[in-house]
């Protein structure tokens, strides 16, 4: 049961309102060593299983990456690629900015 709304888990909409209703920036920063790392933030709240959107992205990228500080942190440079799998994942279009 879901404590939020009270449904099953299996009924339970609480995280697709949550993901429709977020602004998510992906960023990608310069490290020391000239490595590159991509930042995404706008996606931490209770409601979404953000470590199970971490371990997508990284698992579909083939990279290393972490959560912390509200923000999902991957090494190197996946800024034209986030965007798809994160649209995938169930995030709209439009509330996804690519700086």
């Amino acid at each position: 049961m879901c404590p939020k709304c009270g449904l099953p888990r299996e009924l339970c909409v609480c995280e697709t309102i949550a993901k429709e209703s977020k602004k998510i920036t992906v960023i990608v920063e310069k490290r020391r060593y000239g490595k590159f790392a991509t930042i995404i933030k706008g996606i931490e709240d209770s409601q979404i299983n953000v470590k199970d959107v971490t371990s997508k992205l990284k698992t579909k990228l083939a990279c290393g990456g972490t959560y912390k500080n509200g923000e999902i942190e991957l090494r190197g440079n996946h800024r034209d690629r986030v965007k798809e799998i994160l649209i995938k994942e169930g995030f709209p279009e439009d509330m996804i900015e690519v700086k």
